[in-house]
């Protein structure tokens, strides 16, 4: 990357659109966990697309890699720079239009989340993508990645619950659908394409976004159940006893319990006995004080059925955000206890309890000191397969030794007809296993890849990488 073209890119440009401040620089150059590092010789912050359609016609036309980076708040190595381009959309962030009566947000793609949500309640209206990082995870980031967090139950992941997209493709070409239809049937769907692809297709820079009716009652409770089979039990008998009014069933495994409980502030076991797992049970409902009713008279029936051993309904909103806090904690204490070798994957709900059965008794039986933490989101299949050292500390050293383990859990995932990534997306940290896995899945991305980018700017690193020759 020649000075000359980055010294005429920055002079093209507002001063307010770039920096290439190293205390600036800084906060966007590591995760959020501290796993990756890496450079970039300039960040680049527009203010309108008009703007990033100038700095994306700049960078193709002077084969200048571009990095888009959202909240930072990824976890596969997609968002850190490693000599690219920062193009970062954290000025671009208002709430354009909300259209009530038709059930839509229009929003840019800098906008956080949470904002987003609270714009939604401001109209009466909810957004309901939820997760712990909605503080500062941003849309564009979200919809890159196909986030999904603890309501895909309900409401599908972020590729359902996007109506429309502006996209800004690496020749700068401008391309835009923010009507919010929900019936269009001109030809391909292409927003389709930018969800999910991690920023290696254009830049997202403004979305419109599904919104639903709030609820006029939530109940949330914890449970404990003796395996992740009776968890899955447990979940078929909510769903039909409640009518579908199952919002978000969460499994949480005692050792990531103990782990939140040592190193969270003011967090304590929610069932007496810890339980060896506890589920996390939301409904909601479109009639006032009837979730708890539902949920009340759904824990009886499932009493009777020996599906659990205990349960607690929460009297409070307080006690229902103690319950959320604890699960969303997991990733927190099992930061402080050490490192891990993390597995976001999926598999149909029917097959999860086999799968964990399985994937647990090989990561434990091939180490001594391996310690599975398996936790998140019942609901939809989708399991956070941790592999952690049984004694806190795990260093490099042993997320070196147990590396095998995670292609025989991939296998596994294969079996059981899953995904490797359920929601985190591919990054750098798993793009040799989807190649390998996937491999005509592959060749087509990259022919639709190399006919939007085909001089490959953008992200060329992520997800699919440079075509070996």
């Amino acid at each position: 990357m020649s000075t000359t073209a980055l010294s005429d890119l920055k002079s093209s440009l507002d001063p307010k659109a770039w920096s290439d401040d190293p205390a600036e620089l800084s906060g966007h150059v590591s995760d959020w966990r501290g796993r990756y590092r890496g450079d970039t010789p300039l960040l680049l912050k527009p203010g309108s697309t008009q703007e990033v359609s100038r700095i994306l016609a700049a960078c193709n036309a002077a084969g200048i890699a571009v990095l888009p980076q959202g909240g930072n708040t990824g976890l596969v190595g997609g968002s850190t720079p490693q000599g690219e381009v920062l193009i970062s959309l954290k000025r671009m962030n208002a709430i354009r239009v909300i259209d009530s009566e038709n059930d839509s947000l229009t929003c840019e793609a800098g906008a956080i989340l949470e904002t987003v949500q609270g714009a939604a309640a401001e109209a009466g209206k909810l957004f309901p993508l939820s997760l712990g990082a909605q503080g500062s995870a941003m849309i564009g980031g979200l919809i890159s990645t196909n986030a999904g967090g603890v309501h895909v139950l309900r409401y599908g992941m972020m590729r359902e619950l996007v109506l429309g997209l502006e996209a800004v493709l690496p020749d700068g070409r401008v391309l835009s659908d923010l009507s919010g239809l929900r019936k269009d049937n001109t030809g391909y769907d292409l927003k389709q394409l930018f969800i999910g692809a991690e920023g290696t297709l254009g830049v997202v820079t403004a979305a419109t976004l599904k919104l639903f009716a709030r609820p006029a009652s939530t109940a949330v409770a914890v449970a404990a159940v003796d395996s992740p089979r009776k968890a899955v039990e447990l979940l078929g008998h909510m769903k039909d006893a409640t009518g579908g009014a199952v919002a978000a069933f969460e499994l949480m495994p005692k050792r990531g319990l103990d782990m939140v409980v040592e190193h969270v502030p003011g967090a304590r076991h929610p069932l007496a006995g810890d339980p060896e797992w506890t589920v996390l049970i939301e409904l909601t409902s479109a009639e006032k004080d009837r979730a708890a009713t539902l949920m009340e008279a759904a824990l009886e029936g499932a009493f009777e059925r020996d599906l659990l051993s205990d349960a607690v309904i929460a009297q409070s909103e307080a006690q229902a955000h103690e319950f959320w806090m604890l699960r969303e904690s997991i990733p927190e204490g099992e930061k402080a206890h050490g490192k891990a070798a993390k597995h976001d994957v999926s598999v149909p709900v029917s097959r999860m309890a086999a799968f964990m059965e399985e994937a647990i008794e090989l990561a434990e039986s091939a180490d001594p000191d391996a310690m599975v933490v398996a936790f998140g989101h019942v609901g939809d299949g989708n399991v956070h397969f941790n592999v952690s050292r049984r004694a806190p500390g795990a260093d490099d050293a042993f997320i070196s030794r147990i590396a095998p383990i995670t292609a025989q859990i991939y296998d596994l995932v294969d079996k059981h007809h899953g995904s490797i990534s359920a929601e985190h997306g591919i990054g750098t940290l798993k793009q040799a296993e989807l190649l390998a896995r996937k491999p005509v899945e592959a060749e087509v991305m990259r022919a639709i890849k190399a006919a939007l980018d085909p001089n490959n700017i953008m992200n060329p690193r992520i997800l699919l990488g440079v075509k070996p020759s």
